[in-house]
């Protein structure tokens, strides 16, 4: 099964999604970023179950709670960016 990420620019954020997602019904798991994309200034991120990754974003943005970037974790476990 593919994961979806969505990473933010702090810990605070990343917390406000989890919630506003959690109150949705979206289920995801908020986590560390790998550290190359803690390089990119995203240390936490929310991880996602393939099918919830445009509705998730959708609601963010209704939310008012920034994120930074999209990404799918391949089958060999490596991530790639992805655009909605």
């Amino acid at each position: 099964m593919s994961y979806y990420y969505i990473t933010f620019r702090s810990v605070t954020f990343a917390q406000r999604g989890e919630r506003v997602l959690q109150a949705g019904k979206i289920r995801c798991t908020l986590q560390r970023t790998p550290r190359w994309m803690e390089e990119q200034g995203c240390g936490y991120c929310l991880r996602l179950w393939t099918k919830e990754l445009t509705p998730a974003a959708e609601l963010l943005v209704r939310e008012g709670v920034p994120f930074r970037k999209l990404y799918v974790q391949k089958a060999q476990g490596q991530l790639e960016e992805v655009t909605l």
